[in-house]
């Protein structure tokens, strides 16, 4: 059985591979989501990670997909007790925004697409430096102190709100960050390295990164001279163009080739092994995908594959 890791502050412990749910009602229908998520569970896995906007891009969606059908899946296997559901707010079309207002209207709008009382992680997707902190926290803590949220946490936010908000939680005794969902990976350290990461480290705060994979680049389906059929192929390819994407895509190879295991696994366990980080993020729109991403959870890099990694994607 996979041990779980604890997330942060929170009293939550959670499998060390978040399932994206971003491709639910995207490039995963509902059957499709169902088989993924059955697998996912049979697997040990128990973190689900979603968000009130997914996948409102696609024509003919509305956003909350993704949460629809997470919430008809809870319902239909009976396990809402033995899942940790995270959500966001900030980005529905029709709850954009992070105004105290919108904040408790969105989660309401979350909890009955999920078809449940509570959401166990709350996350502002993405920061609105518009709106104080004490609007943001007050709105959150109030949904704490309802019942509607366990825990809240912070996604795309800056050094400075994120100690603003803590500092404001800390004096005022209202709910406080337990996590922090930043874009990272091998070829984006800079987007989290650095004052984010050492507020999150300071502050006892897990890191549930997203982006995990790059797009998929660090799948390793990405090579040069290759061509690979997916919407996301223009972002991932440009790792391609870089020599860092070269080295990081070697280093992979050989950690890889040693432990007899897909790249995309050793490159989720580099992640794993980071400071202040509980559980990446990666998505899987078939169940064909999902073994490469659930051997994280048993993939042990040693010390030297570890600074091998660090070094190349420097």
């Amino acid at each position: 059985m996979t041990s779980l890791r604890k997330l942060g502050s929170s009293g939550l412990e959670v499998f060390p591979l978040a399932l994206g749910g971003n491709v639910f009602g995207w490039t995963a229908d509902e059957a499709r989501s169902f088989a993924v998520l059955d697998a996912y569970a049979a697997a040990g896995g128990n973190f689900l990670d979603t968000a009130d906007s997914y996948s409102a891009w696609i024509d003919g969606n509305k956003g909350g997909e993704s949460e629809t059908i997470i919430g008809k899946w809870v319902k239909a296997r009976g396990n809402r007790a033995d899942v940790v559901i995270a959500t966001k707010v900030s980005q529905h079309p029709d709850y954009p925004g992070l105004s105290g207002v919108n904040i408790k209207a969105a989660a309401d709008a979350s909890l009955r697409r999920l078809d449940t009382d509570y959401i166990d992680l709350y996350f502002t997707h993405f920061d609105k430096p518009e709106v104080p902190v004490e609007e943001i926290i007050g709105a959150l803590d109030e949904l704490v102190k309802a019942g509607k949220v366990r825990n809240i946490a912070a996604s795309n936010i800056s050094p400075e709100r994120l100690q603003e908000s803590l500092d404001l939680s800390d004096r005022e005794g209202l709910a406080r960050y337990v996590a922090i969902q930043p874009h990272y990976n091998l070829v984006s350290r800079d987007t989290y390295e650095g004052p984010l990461r050492d507020i999150a480290s300071r502050s006892g705060l897990a890191a549930v990164p997203y982006s995990a994979l790059a797009a998929g680049f660090l799948t390793g389906k990405y090579r040069p001279g290759t061509t690979v059929d997916s919407p996301r192929a223009a972002g991932a390819g440009k790792h391609l163009e870089t020599e860092r994407g070269l080295r990081v895509l070697a280093a992979l190879d050989e950690a890889a080739q040693a432990h007899d295991v897909p790249v995309a696994t050793v490159a989720l366990a580099w992640l794993a092994a980071q400071p202040t980080v509980a559980a990446p993020i990666a998505s899987a729109r078939v169940v064909e995908q999902l073994p490469a991403l659930l051997g994280v959870a048993d993939l042990v890099l040693t010390d030297a594959e570890l600074g091998r990694l660090t070094e190349a994607s420097a």
